[in-house]
């Protein structure tokens, strides 16, 4: 066990009513690396990549990533 990250971009895009489709075109990043993102199935986290989720939300990094305890049930 342990603690991992955790994206909290679902919660965040349902909470405002956006698509991930809609927030692709938004932020003008690839829909396939948001759609990890959103699923919490990243594996590495882009520099340019987070930053612009950030800028676009207007919200900061840890309002987007969190850290949880690691349960491999969840995985």
């Amino acid at each position: 066990m342990g603690l991992r990250v955790k994206s909290q971009l679902k919660k965040i895009l349902d909470e405002r009513g956006i698509s991930i489709r809609q927030f692709a075109e938004i932020t003008e990043l690839p829909f396939e690396t948001l759609r990890r993102l959103y699923n919490d199935e990243t594996k590495q986290y882009q520099r340019n990549t987070i930053g612009r989720v950030c800028e676009v939300l207007g919200i900061d990094l840890p309002e987007l990533l969190v850290l949880v305890e690691d349960n491999e049930d969840d995985a």
